[in-house]
C-alpha cells in the first residue's frame, strides 16, 4: 500500500509500505478523508514538533475518517462497511489517568503520527490503517469524510474551551487564527462566549474568522494598539487561549486578561523554557492551564458534526489527491491561502 512517510525535515515521501496486521479488538479501515494538522507541517518543515524529534521515518497522518473493510475476530460494535470518525488517541486504559477519565494524559499513550515515543507511532496517512475499534465512532453515510475528518482538530479545541472554566456571557480572546484557533472560536460560540476576538499576523485568516462569527480580529503585527488598549484597568477578556506555539503571543495574553481569569496554552512551543510573568499572575490571581489533546471531546465534536450544531466549512480549503502530496503541504503551510487542507487517495 501507499502512504505518505516523512524521512527527515522537508524529506515527505509516498512510500509503498506493508500492509498492517490485525489483532482480535482491532478493524481495517480504508483511508478516505485526513486533514493536514499543524504537527504533520512542523515534521515537514523542521523533521519535529517541540520536544519531539524524527528518529527513524513515519507515517503522517492522524485527523482521519474512512470506512471499515475489515472486523477483527472479536470485534461486536462495528460492521463492514461503516463510515467512522477515527480518534488517533490509543490510550492503555488502565493506568491511572485512563481510570480518572484523563486518558489524554495516558502513561503509555500511542498517538497517531507521533514521534513521542521510539519506536514511533506511525500515523494514518496510508491506503488502508489498523486502529482498536473503540477508536472508531460511526457516523451517517451521508456525512462527507472531510468533515467526518474534522472531529479530531474540533476535539482539541472543544477540550481547550473545557480548560477554560465556564464560557457562558463571557469575553474571550484567542492567540492565533490557524485551525485550532479557528474551531476555538467556533467552539466558545457554542457554548455561549458572548464576545470573541481573535489575533493574527496575516490578514486573511483573520478575514475568514470574520466569516466564522468572530467580533473582532486583531492583526498584532500591522495593528498591536488594537490589543494593547485592552491592557486598560487590569485587562478585558475572562479568558484567552494560545494556538500560535509562539511565545511573544503567550506573553500578550496574561496583560489583557482580567484579574481572576484564565489562560490557557494549547499551541506547542518551541524547544526550551518560556518564561511568563509569574508576579502578574500571583497579584492577579491569573490562571495559567494547559490543554493537551482531549479526552471524551471526541465523542462530542463527532456529535456536533453530525447534528449540524456548528458550521466547520470556513475552516475547511481545499481537497488534494495524494499524489500531490508535496502540493498539499505547501498549500497547507501558506497561510495566505489556506486554513485547512484535505488530503484523499
Amino acid at each position: 500500500m501507499k502512504a505518505a512517510v516523512i524521512h527527515a525535515a522537508k524529506d515527505l515521501r509516498l512510500d509503498e509500505c506493508p500492509e498492517p496486521e490485525m489483532a482480535a479488538n482491532e478493524v481495517l479501515v480504508s483511508f478516505r478523508a485526513g486533514g493536514i494538522c499543524g504537527s504533520d507541517l512542523s515534521y515537514y518543515g523542521k523533521g519535529r514538533v517541540g520536544d519531539f524529534a524524527l528518529r527513524q521515518p513515519m507515517v503522517l497522518g492522524h485527523e482521519i475518517s474512512g470506512e471499515v473493510i475489515k472486523l477483527g475476530a472479536s470485534v461486536s460494535t462495528l460492521a463492514l462497511g461503516d463510515h467512522v470518525a477515527v480518534n488517533p488517541s490509543r490510550p492503555c486504559l488502565e493506568c491511572d489517568y485512563c481510570r480518572a477519565g484523563r486518558s489524554n494524559l495516558c502513561r503509555n499513550m500511542r498517538f497517531f503520527g507521533s514521534a513521542a515515543i521510539y519506536p514511533h507511532v506511525q500515523g494514518a496517512f496510508s491506503e488502508t490503517f489498523v486502529c482498536r475499534a473503540d477508536q472508531c465512532v460511526s457516523v451517517p453515510r451521508d456525512i462527507p469524510f472531510r468533515r467526518v475528518a474534522m472531529a479530531e482538530p474540533l476535539s482539541v479545541a472543544i477540550h481547550g474551551v473545557r480548560r477554560a472554566g465556564e464560557l457562558a456571557g463571557k469575553r474571550v480572546l484567542i492567540a492565533g487564527a490557524g485551525p485550532i484557533g479557528m474551531l476555538l472560536a467556533i467552539a466558545a460560540r457554542r457554548v455561549g462566549a458572548s464576545y470573541i476576538a481573535i489575533t493574527d499576523i496575516v490578514d486573511a485568516p483573520l478575514e475568514l474568522a470574520r466569516a466564522a462569527g468572530v467580533d473582532e480580529t486583531i492583526n498584532v503585527a500591522t495593528a498591536p494598539e488594537q490589543l494593547a488598549r485592552y491592557e486598560k484597568d487590569k485587562g478585558f477578556f475572562d479568558a484567552a487561549l494560545e494556538a500560535t506555539g509562539v511565545p511573544q503571543a503567550l506573553a500578550s495574553l496574561f496583560k489583557v486578561v482580567r484579574p481572576g481569569g484564565r489562560v490557557v496554552q494549547l499551541g506547542m512551543m518551541p524547544p526550551g523554557d518560556v518564561p511568563v510573568p509569574a508576579n502578574m499572575l500571583m497579584a492577579r490571581e491569573i490562571d495559567f492551564v494547559g490543554a493537551f489533546r482531549f479526552s471524551g471531546e471526541f465523542h462530542t465534536a463527532v456529535d456536533w458534526l453530525v447534528r449540524g450544531l456548528i458550521d466547520v466549512e470556513p475552516v475547511m480549503s481545499a481537497d488534494l489527491p495524494m499524489s500531490r502530496l508535496d502540493e498539499a503541504f505547501q498549500l497547507a503551510a501558506d497561510r495566505s491561502r489556506a486554513i485547512k487542507v484535505h488530503l484523499h487517495f
